[in-house]
Formats: C-alpha cells, sequence, structure tokens
C-alpha cells in the first residue's frame, strides 16, 4: 500500500464537503474545499490531539471561527478518528444529527467551541490561548511542562471585518500570547463576491501593529509552504497570523473562485467534474482505505496523551497537592468545604445592616470568595473602580506575564468572548464587569455562552436610572429584561448585600449555565430576614415580608424597587390593605423550582402589582392580565438619581397608589355582594 501523497489527502476533505453539502441541500462547500491544504498542513503534521478522548487536558486547541465551513471540521473529524461516522457526516445539517449546519459544543466530539457568529471565535481562540498561558504559569514546575500545548484557529475575510476581530487580536497583541496561531484564509470572496469592493485592509499591517507576527503571501494550496510557515509562528514568541492565499471552491471547474461556491450545493454536474478533475474515482462519502490509514490520527494521539500521562505521574509524585488542585479545577469542581465557606460568609455580611450599593457588596462577594478559588480570573472592561470587580489579590495578568485580573480595554464585546474562551479551557472561572446599558455590545457573546451553557460570570453594575446624571445614554431600561428572555442565562438583580451574596454563591455553583448579575450604583438598604428566608434566596424568589392577616395584596419586586416595596406595604397597612411583599432576584431560577412553593410564594388568584425600574411588559408573565406593573417604558433622562425615581414615579407613594388603584373594583366588589 502506498502512502497518498497531500494532494490526494487534501482532495479526500474536498469531496466529503461537497457530497455533504449537496445530501444536505444547503451548506458551505467553498471554504472546506478552499481550505483543505492548510487543514493538511495543520491537522496531518502539527496539531497534537488524541480522537479516542477528545478531552485530553494537553491537547492543542483547534477553532474554525469561519464556522460557516463546517464541513472541513467534520470531515477532519471523521478522517482522523473521532467518533463521527459515514453516516454522520451524510447525515449533515438534519435534525438532531451530530454534524449541525454551524460546529456546536457537545453535538460532535471534537468541537472546541460553537462558531457561526463570524469573529467570535477568534475571539474564543485568545481566551482559550490565554488559559494555556495562566495554567502554565501557575501549575508547571521544572522539568514538569504539564500544561504546554498551542491554539490554532482558521479565519476568513468575514472574520477579520467583524469589529471584534479587532478587539481580542489587539489584547492578544498586548498580552503577547505566542501559542496562538491563526490561519487565514485570503481567498478574497464573501457572500456578495469579491471583496475588494468593501474590504481594503492592510490587514497584514494591521496585525503587526497588533505586535503580532504575520507571515504574509503563503500559498494556501501548498502544504509544505504552510507546514513552514506553522513551524516559525511555533518558534516565535508572538501570536502569529498567517495568511494564506487560496482559491475558494478549488477543484469545483465552474465555480472555483467566485462566491458561487460560497454558500449553496454545487450542483450534481459540478461534482462530477469536480471529481474528474481531482482524479477522485469514488462515489459520494467513500474513502479509499489507504488514504483513510494516511489520515488517522489515534496512534499518534494514544502515544502522545501516554506520554503526557506518564509526565503527569512523576509530576504527582513530586508535586502531589499541585496535581490534586489541577485536577480539581479541570474537573471543574469546587473546593470541598465551598459550601461551608459560602454560609461562613453570608451569616457575617447578615450581621451587618449597613445601607450598600449592590456594586459593593458583590466586591466583599469577590473578596470572600476569591481567597479559596484560585481558579478565579477577574475583569473590567475598563471600569474596574465603578464595576468594583478589583479585590485586594488581584492582580493585573501582563504582557507575557501572570496575574488573576484582566483589564479588558473598552472592549466588551472582546472581553466576553474571550471569557468564553477562558470557560471553554477548563481550570478557570472568569467573570467581567461594565455597566449594564453596554451588555448592549457583548450581546451575541452572552448569547453564546448560554447556547454552549457553559458558566461564565457578567458582572453588570449601574443597572437603571439610578445611574442617574449619566442620562438615557447610560441608562439601562429593557436590558435586565430582554437578558431574563435570553435561554438558558440566569439574570440576579438583588436587593441588598445577603441576595448579592447568595447570588455569587449560585453563580459559581453552576455548571452549565451563565449568569448576568444585575448591581445598583446607589446604596440599598439591608432587609431583615430570618433563617428561612434567608435560605430561600436561593430558590430565585421568596416571601420577605409577610402580610398580619388576610392577604389582599402582592407586591413584587427586585433590585432597588424592593425597599419601595417594602416601604409601601408599611403605608398600605396604615389604611388596612394586608399586602405581601415578594423579592424575585433570580425569575430563572425561581421558575425552576416545584408548582406547590412558586404558588406558596405568589398565591394563585392573589392581586398581584410588579415594580421594576425597567420595562413593564416582563412582568406580565407573573401578575396576570389583570395585574399591574409600576416601571418605565421610556428612556431616562438626566439628572441625580433622587430626582429621576420621583419623575418617573418610581416611589413607595406611586406603589401605595398603584396598589390601591388596583384594589379597587375588588373591593367595590366585596361591598356590592356584603
Amino acid at each position: 500500500m502506498t502512502t497518498p501523497d497531500t494532494d490526494t489527502l487534501a482532495n479526500a476533505l474536498r469531496v466529503l464537503a461537497m457530497d455533504a453539502v449537496q445530501r444536505a441541500g444547503s451548506g458551505h462547500p467553498g471554504m472546506p474545499m478552499g481550505m483543505a491544504e492548510i487543514a493538511v498542513a495543520l491537522w496531518h503534521r502539527h496539531l497534537r490531539h488524541n480522537p479516542a478522548n477528545p478531552d485530553w487536558a494537553n491537547r492543542d486547541r483547534f477553532v474554525l471561527s469561519n464556522g460557516h465551513g463546517s464541513m472541513l471540521l467534520y470531515a477532519l473529524l471523521h478522517l482522523t478518528g473521532y467518533d463521527l461516522s459515514r453516516d454522520d457526516l451524510a447525515a449533515f445539517r438534519q435534525l438532531h444529527s451530530r454534524t449541525p449546519g454551524h460546529p456546536e459544543l457537545g453535538y460532535t466530539p471534537g468541537v472546541e467551541t460553537t462558531t457561526g457568529p463570524l469573529g467570535q471565535g477568534l475571539a474564543n481562540a485568545v481566551g482559550l490561548a490565554l488559559a494555556e498561558r495562566l495554567l502554565a504559569e501557575t501549575f508547571n514546575r521544572d522539568g514538569f511542562p504539564l500544561v504546554d500545548h498551542h491554539t490554532y484557529a482558521f479565519v476568513g475575510d468575514g472574520c477579520l471585518m467583524e469589529g471584534i476581530s479587532h478587539e481580542a487580536a489587539s489584547l492578544a497583541g498586548t498580552l503577547g500570547l505566542g501559542k496562538l496561531i491563526v490561519l487565514y484564509d485570503d481567498n478574497g470572496i464573501s457572500i456578495d463576491g469579491e471583496v475588494e469592493g468593501w474590504f481594503t485592509d492592510d490587514t497584514a499591517g494591521r496585525f503587526a501593529a497588533y505586535g503580532w507576527q504575520v507571515i504574509e503571501a503563503v500559498d494556501g494550496h501548498d502544504v509544505a509552504a504552510v507546514d513552514a510557515a506553522i513551524a516559525r509562528a511555533k518558534a516565535d514568541d508572538r501570536p502569529t497570523l498567517i495568511a494564506c492565499r487560496t482559491l475558494i471552491g478549488k477543484g469545483a471547474p465552474t465555480k472555483q473562485g467566485s462566491h458561487a461556491s460560497h454558500g449553496a450545493p454545487l450542483g450534481d454536474a459540478e461534482i462530477r467534474a469536480a471529481r474528474e478533475a481531482l482524479g477522485w474515482a469514488h462515489g459520494p462519502f467513500m474513502i479509499p482505505d489507504d488514504v483513510a490509514e494516511a489520515w488517522s490520527a489515534r496512534d499518534a494521539g494514544a502515544r502522545d496523551e501516554a506520554a503526557w500521562r506518564a509526565l503527569f505521574a512523576r509530576y504527582a509524585e513530586a508535586h502531589p497537592q499541585a496535581a490534586a488542585e489541577f485536577e480539581r479545577r479541570l474537573a471543574g469542581a469546587l473546593p470541598e468545604d465551598f459550601a461551608a465557606q459560602a454560609q461562613r460568609h453570608l451569616e457575617a455580611v447578615a450581621k451587618r445592616a449597613d445601607r450598600l450599593a449592590t456594586r459593593q457588596a458583590s466586591q466583599q462577594a469577590i473578596q470572600a470568595f476569591a481567597a479559596g478559588l484560585p481558579e478565579l480570573i477577574g475583569g473590567s472592561a475598563d471600569l474596574a473602580g465603578s464595576n468594583l470587580t478589583l479585590w485586594d489579590q488581584a492582580r493585573p495578568v501582563g504582557h507575557r506575564g501572570g496575574g488573576n485580573y484582566l483589564h479588558y480595554g473598552v472592549r466588551e464585546f472582546g472581553m466576553a468572548a474571550v471569557m468564553n474562551g477562558l470557560c471553554l479551557h477548563g481550570g478557570l472561572r472568569p467573570f467581567g464587569g461594565t455597566f449594564l446599558m453596554f451588555s448592549e455590545y457583548a450581546r451575541n457573546a452572552l448569547r453564546m455562552a448560554a447556547l454552549m451553557k457553559i458558566n461564565p460570570i457578567f458582572v453588570f453594575t449601574h443597572d437603571s436610572i439610578g445611574l442617574g446624571e449619566d442620562g438615557p445614554t447610560h441608562q439601562p431600561v429593557e436590558q435586565t429584561a430582554t437578558l431574563r428572555l435570553m435561554p438558558n442565562m440566569d439574570v440576579w438583580r438583588p436587593c441588598d448585600a445577603v441576595e448579592t451574596q447568595v447570588a455569587w454563591r449560585v453563580a459559581l455553583e453552576h455548571t452549565d449555565t451563565p449568569t448576568s448579575l444585575i448591581l445598583s450604583r446607589q446604596a440599598l438598604s439591608a432587609q431583615p430576614r430570618d433563617a428561612t428566608q434567608q435560605a430561600e434566596i436561593r430558590r430565585g424568589g421568596y416571601v420577605l415580608a409577610r402580610e398580619t392577616g388576610a392577604l389582599d395584596i402582592v407586591l413584587i419586586a427586585t433590585g432597588s424597587e424592593v425597599e419601595l416595596a417594602v416601604e409601601a406595604r408599611v403605608r398600605l397597612a396604615d389604611e388596612d390593605v394586608q399586602a405581601r411583599v415578594v423579592s424575585l432576584p433570580s425569575t430563572f431560577t425561581f421558575d425552576r423550582q416545584e408548582r406547590d412553593y412558586r404558588d406558596a410564594v405568589l398565591p394563585p388568584g392573589v392581586p398581584r402589582l410588579a415594580v421594576e425600574a425597567g420595562v413593564t411588559d416582563y412582568w406580565r408573565k407573573y401578575v396576570g392580565l389583570d395585574g399591574d406593573v409600576v416601571g418605565l417604558d421610556s428612556f431616562g433622562e438626566s439628572g441625580p438619581a433622587d430626582a429621576l425615581y420621583r419623575h418617573f414615579g418610581l416611589t413607595a407613594e406611586a406603589v401605595t397608589a398603584r396598589a390601591r388603584r388596583r384594589l379597587a373594583p375588588t373591593r367595590a366588589s366585596q361591598e356590592v355582594s356584603a
């Protein structure tokens, strides 16, 4: 049996891609066909991985940022020996298949991150490479390079047009992430055609200005040239961009080099012609045995992992505590005493009754938890002193230097996507802060975290018109509601330091859910609770202040508006109206409680009034069609917070009046019945 040449290895990728797209009736054959030789150079000559164990800790990470070309990745995974069959390839883009239209974490073994929204894969790769460096600095010892791997990413023109690519690449250069290698599919084509009409950047100059090594004008169809460029990249201590000139759809006789091959099946006639042009005599999805054997990475992967495990065994003998900590962190497990420590922190906070902004309470929680969680890596998008995400032992991550705090700069989107990469790598638990208003910049990365079911913690401060004088451009109105509408996003808006402490604990305990913490700028009153109420906070909603007689109305509130509801309850009692105050800091968590508990907190049939300094529509699901909401269905204004709350009718007096109005028809009906 002869060893297939690199052209044959590349053509195996091409035919699998065009066959799968044709079978599906949709997809993107152009990129896989154009990047086939680049993939051969990387996956056949450099990438260290073990198809039998996709989760091997010291594997190289590979990210397909131009995720529309997913069939390239699926073909590579299939050919190198992952648990991805020919039938799986034939089910490309079908419901419940293991080969969805864009790579999705958890669907396909070997997929490191969900990609598709262009540019985010590059930012995830920055996070992955940063995680490798931070863990290496923490755990490696002389003679024991326990953490030592590269992060590779494929990107296209579309990825580099997206603004997030600027944010992420700039940060990577500043941090000196020398084990990050990006291969750019420089084919000059996007969906609309030749990009010279809308993308004429000096890409090489741009990345060089970021502090990257740039290897230009590499023939992307010359495996040896790409191989040499990757070797050169691995020898440099800067992140590297390898710009590979390619022909999109290479091998399709009439469609190569054209956007016609970008995002649609080639058609049966073109595929027949391509097979003839490539000298590929085999049927759809058929790979000859010698080609399959040449592509398989199972033996090499097993050897690489076995060598690393032998290294780890020696490491564990020499450094047993570090080895145990490494395994704990890679498993995503909290320390054994976490729950007890968290309870002690909570009890200490509960003893204090000071008036405090929840952003300050959040900083106190970070300070308390960070000492026992070395995996915490904090950060902020140029707002550390406002978000209060720093703690006493925080050390900035610098250029080729360690630390546990990232100054992301004014890069909200990049921050969130890099945090996703840190999570995806394992061994670190990132949190990052910005103003709630600027969650809008980061929104798609938040969505990707929720879609992937990973667990970064997003700290959003300055949560309402309580921001004050900065005005409506900085005052969030709809943001909390829309974050709550995001599937799998747990949103906490605590009302005081105790609820904030609980919110942080729950966020840290999450394994498959991102968390958004919505925190106030202004000081809020500490609310009195007994032990039962304190324990019930973690259920997302609970009775904070109970009626003393027959219940007339339930007041539901979160965050800074809880104290308004509490004061309104006292006012209503003076009018012989029995009100209950329900604090609902996490609707996500509350909605997952058993019905009996939810009904005990929010009794069916009892009138309800919700209070929150934001849009009102979200709360209709809790108050019902006949309920009422005190909120804000307009943008804010510039002025002191107290003045704004009065101006927009967010006061205890206003809540009392609305409750009275809500009860008026009921009282009138009762009087008629009597």
